[in-house]
């Protein structure tokens, strides 16, 4: 039987990774939820771990051959608690919504309340949505943004959990732009005796820089995605106070994974140590000042910022006073070589496949070395699209531009397929 290195990749699936490659490069990242990695864990991400199976935990395999496999989680594991000051760490969930699966399950059975973010507010998926899980599992009760600051009303927040009496609140967002006070997510499961896990996703880089207030001493369980600010590969964790480690673990595996990927988790151990280092700290505030620059630039060009500005990462824009919607912005800024996403506003009439938001984000432009001054020329680039949703030259042109500029950027020079 020959060697799989006899094997080179088909010209068909070349040509996908190829263009992929080239999709990257040539344009503008601007969806906030998305980052790139360093080479270095782009490397890692191919390992050889890739081959290997490990069911279980270390020193408690389902499998031979895990002596390695074993350091690898435990390096991983520690690297996770220190960072962020957590009592237990699991490194094996495949996804930031399966550690909300698992960390979910480990402390409800289904029919308990939950209160959690409106997705159309800002909120996760798998923090009560209908058409989750999260949702078709346990009583999910929502809460918001008051209408006239956009901004989340802790006072009603709390009334509202003396109401409906959840087990677990969640705190965390996907679209919300603004820091989330812990404390105050706090006072209100206390006084309902819940449980509170924080979906730190969003944010996590920016906790790991002491930039954005931590939520692991005010919540029992925190969980997060590796591949957002936190700029590793694509996958979760989760922290938790020790008395909830062996009920999180066991809903991880067993519960709802098999054998974990360990040359993600050899990714996330790099991304780990990288965010350990203080050179991270200087890039998470850099993301925040670009943030701010763009929000200003397309504050001043007349569009209106949700809740009237940003703390974080990203920026909320308001469409409807430019007659335009989600759907429409996100197709002509992707034919303007920009990708960003449409999103719900709250109070949005619109349905979620138009909506009447745009969100954008920084920490991808970031990691390509783009600076404050630079997020000028990108806020132009996105203002001269959102003029010109009809005019397929302009469009073109503004590409072009695009091109030349991310050109200054280089993304993984010498890297090919």
């Amino acid at each position: 039987m020959s060697s799989s290195r006899d094997y080179p990749i088909d010209s068909q699936l070349l040509n996908i990774l190829t263009r992929e490659m080239n999709r990257q490069r040539d344009k503008l990242e601007m969806i906030a939820s998305e980052n790139f990695v360093s080479e270095n864990i782009l490397r890692i991400t191919a390992s050889v771990f890739t081959n290997k199976y490990a069911e279980g935990y270390p020193d408690f395999r389902y499998y031979g051959g895990c002596e390695y496999a074993d350091e690898l989680e435990i390096l991983t594991q520690g690297r996770a608690r220190k960072l962020f000051g957590a009592e237990h760490a699991n490194v094996q969930p495949h996804s930031g919504s399966t550690a909300n699966m698992a960390a979910l399950f480990a402390v409800l059975k289904p029919g308990d309340p939950i209160m959690g973010m409106d997705m159309a507010h800002g909120g996760h998926l798998t923090h009560g949505a209908p058409v989750s899980f999260s949702g078709k599992l346990f009583k999910s009760h929502s809460y918001g943004v008051r209408q006239d600051t956009e901004q989340i009303d802790y006072e009603a927040l709390i009334a509202q959990a003396e109401e409906v009496k959840p087990k677990v609140i969640v705190a965390g967002a996907s679209s919300y732009p603004r820091i989330l006070d812990f404390e105050k997510f706090r006072q209100a499961a206390d006084r309902v005796g819940a449980i509170l896990l924080v979906d730190m996703a969003h944010y996590a880089g920016m906790v790991a820089a002491g930039l954005y207030p931590s939520p692991v001493p005010h919540a029992e369980i925190v969980t997060s995605t590796t591949h957002k600010t936190l700029r590793g590969p694509r996958g979760g964790l989760i922290l938790c106070r020790k008395p909830f480690g062996k009920a999180i673990d066991e809903e991880v595996f067993p519960g709802i994974q098999g054998g974990p990927l360990l040359h993600v988790i050899a990714a996330k151990a790099a991304a780990l140590g990288e965010a350990l280092e203080p050179d991270f700290i200087d890039y998470q505030r850099l993301i925040l000042k670009n943030t701010q620059r763009l929000a200003t630039r397309m504050a001043d060009a007349g569009f209106r910022l949700v809740s009237g500005g940003t703390d974080i990462h990203l920026v909320l824009i308001d469409l409807r006073t430019k007659h335009l919607t989600g759907i429409q912005a996100e197709e002509a800024l992707d034919k303007a070589g920009i990708t960003a996403n449409k999103n719900t506003i709250p109070f949005d009439t619109q349905r979620y496949t138009v909506t009447s938001g745009l969100r954008l984000g920084t920490a991808a432009l970031t990691t390509r070395g783009m600076v404050e001054h630079h997020m000028d020329e990108v806020a132009d680039f996105v203002v001269s699209a959102l003029r010109s949703v009809d005019d397929e030259g302009q469009l073109k042109k503004i590409r072009e531009a695009v091109a030349a500029f991310t050109r200054k950027f280089p993304l993984y020079p010498g890297l090919e397929f």
